[in-house]
C-alpha cells in the first residue's frame, strides 16, 4: 500500500509500538513496520504518538487581552466579569480576530487541534461573534473550532441577551450556552436553564453551560440542567462547565446529585487552572480550592474532561495553550496520583474531551482523521510529568508544526555531557 505520509515507530498511548500510514486526511493503516512507499516519513521512534489535544472550554473572544484596559486587581471572578464589561466597548472586529488567530497559532504549536470557545452575545453589535465566525473559517483546515452562544451578563439580567443568543445561533454559532448562577435570583437562574435547553432541543443543538461557578453551596443549577437534559431528550449533548459550588455542598446532597448527572448523561468540564485561581477568594482558612468532585464523578461513570478556560485575559494572567499544563494541575488538585489516574488525566485532554465535543473523527484508529502529535515522552504519564516538546504536529494529514528536541549540555566533571529528564523505569 502506498501512503502520503508514514509516522514510523512511535509508541501509542496503550504502549504498543507501531507505524501509522496516512492517505490524504485519513489514517489508512496502523501496524508494525508498514510496507509501502510514502511521499514523506516522520521518525517517531522512542517517542509518544498521541491523538491531538482538545480543549472543550475556552474564551477566545477575550484571549491575549491581558492588561486592557487594566489588570484584575482582586483576582476574583466578579472583577474579571466587570473588567470584561469595560473592555467590550473597546473591541474591534480586527482586534478580536487577530488575537484569536494568534492564539490558534499557539494552539497548533502545542498540538491543540480542537477548541470549544464561548463567545459573549451581550454586546448588541455581536462583533465578537462575527469575528470568531471568521476565525472559524480561517482555521478550519487545521483546527476544529466550535462556538458557544454565551450570554455572559445573564440571559435575563442583560436586557437583550435572549434576543442576541437567538441571533448568534442564526448566524451559525454551534452550541447553546448560559450562566444561570449570574442571574439576579436563583429562580431566574433555574428559568434560564429551562429556556436555553428548550432552544437547544428545538434546534437540535448541543448545550454547554457555565454552571455554579461560585463558592455558594446553594447554587445548584446543575440539578436543573440534568433534569432538563432528560426531559428534553438531550442525553449525550449537554455539558456543565466549572461546577465549582460542588466543592462546598454537603455530602448528603451530592450523594443524590451525582447519580442524577450520571443518569442524564451530562458531561462535566472543570477548569483547574482557573478554578483554583478564582475560587475561595473570600476564604481565610481552611481555604477552598475551587475544583468540583472529579474523582467522585469518574467513579459513577460521568464523563469528565479538563478545560483550559482562559489565557492572558481579564480572568487569568498566565497560560500557554498547553493542555498538558491543564492536566498537570488537575491531577494535583484532584489528587489523581495513581498510575491509572495519571494516565487518565492524559486521556481527559485528548480522547475524552473529543467525545464531549462530539468529535468522533478524532483518535488513533483506522478511518479516523489523520490529526496527531509526536511528543518527546515515552508514555502518557511521562507526558503529563514533563509537558514535553511537541516534536511534530500533523493536522488532516499535513505537518503543521515541527520542533527539534532540546538537549541541555552539562559542564560538570564526572557527569554526563547531556541531561534529559525523561526517565526509564526498570
Amino acid at each position: 500500500m502506498d501512503f502520503d505520509l508514514i509516522v514510523r515507530g512511535g509508541t501509542l498511548p496503550d504502549g504498543k509500538v507501531a507505524d501509522i500510514g496516512i492517505v490524504g486526511e485519513t489514517i489508512a493503516a496502523i501496524g508494525p513496520r508498514l510496507q509501502g512507499e510514502a511521499r514523506g516519513e516522520i521518525d517517531a521512534r522512542g517517542n509518544l504518538v498521541s491523538p491531538p489535544f482538545v480543549d472543550p472550554h475556552f474564551h477566545m473572544d477575550a484571549t491575549l487581552s491581558y492588561g486592557i484596559p487594566r489588570i484584575n486587581a482582586s483576582g476574583t471572578l466578579l472583577e474579571g466579569i466587570a473588567l470584561w464589561g469595560e473592555l467590550k466597548p473597546l473591541l474591534t472586529h480586527e482586534a478580536v480576530r487577530d488575537r484569536a488567530l494568534a492564539y490558534c497559532d499557539w494552539a497548533v504549536s502545542m498540538g491543540l487541534l480542537a477548541i470549544r470557545s464561548h463567545v459573549d452575545v451581550c454586546d448588541d453589535r455581536l462583533l465578537a461573534v462575527e469575528a470568531l465566525l471568521d476565525v472559524k473559517k480561517t482555521v478550519a483546515p487545521y483546527i476544529d473550532l466550535q462556538l458557544v452562544a454565551f450570554p455572559q451578563e445573564g440571559l435575563y439580567r442583560s436586557p437583550t441577551a435572549l434576543k442576541n443568543t437567538i441571533r448568534a445561533l442564526d448566524m451559525g454559532v454551534d452550541i447553546v450556552g448560559g450562566i444561570p448562577h449570574f442571574e439576579r435570583t436563583m429562580a431566574d437562574g433555574t428559568r434560564s436553564v429551562t429556556e436555553l435547553c428548550e432552544i437547544a432541543a428545538k434546534r437540535g443543538l448541543m448545550v454547554d453551560m457555565h454552571c455554579d461557578e461560585t463558592d455558594d453551596p446553594l447554587s445548584r443549577h446543575i440539578e436543573q440542567l440534568a433534569y432538563e437534559t432528560q426531559r428534553l431528550g438531550l442525553q449525550g449533548r449537554v455539558a456543565g462547565s466549572h461546577l465549582t459550588s460542588m466543592h462546598s455542598m454537603d455530602n448528603y446532597y451530592v450523594s443524590k446529585l451525582l447519580p442524577l448527572i450520571a443518569e442524564a448523561g451530562v458531561s462535566a468540564i472543570p477548569n483547574p487552572l482557573i478554578n483554583i485561581m478564582l475560587q475561595g477568594r473570600h476564604d481565610t482558612f481552611p481555604k477552598r480550592r475551587g475544583l468540583t468532585r472529579v474523582k467522585e464523578m469518574l467513579a459513577l461513570g460521568i464523563r469528565v474532561g479538563w478545560g483550559q478556560d482562559c489565557v492572558l485575559d481579564p480572568w487569568y494572567s498566565l497560560g500557554t495553550a498547553d493542555m498538558l499544563d491543564v492536566a498537570f494541575m488537575g491531577l494535583h488538585v484532584a489528587q489523581m496520583s495513581s498510575p491509572a489516574d495519571m494516565a487518565r488525566c492524559f486521556d481527559m485532554v485528548t480522547n475524552v474531551n473529543a467525545a464531549i465535543m462530539g468529535l468522533d473523527h478524532l483518535g488513533l484508529a483506522l478511518g479516523k482523521r489523520a490529526s496527531l502529535v509526536v511528543l518527546d515522552a515515552g508514555n502518557p504519564i511521562e507526558a503529563v510529568r514533563l509537558r514535553p516538546e511537541r516534536l511534530c504536529v500533523i493536522a488532516r494529514g499535513k505537518v503543521v508544526a515541527e520542533r527539534t528536541r532540546q538537549e541541555t549540555r552539562l559542564s560538570i566533571s564526572g557527569r554526563p555531557a547531556q541531561v534529559n529528564r525523561r526517565h526509564k523505569t526498570t
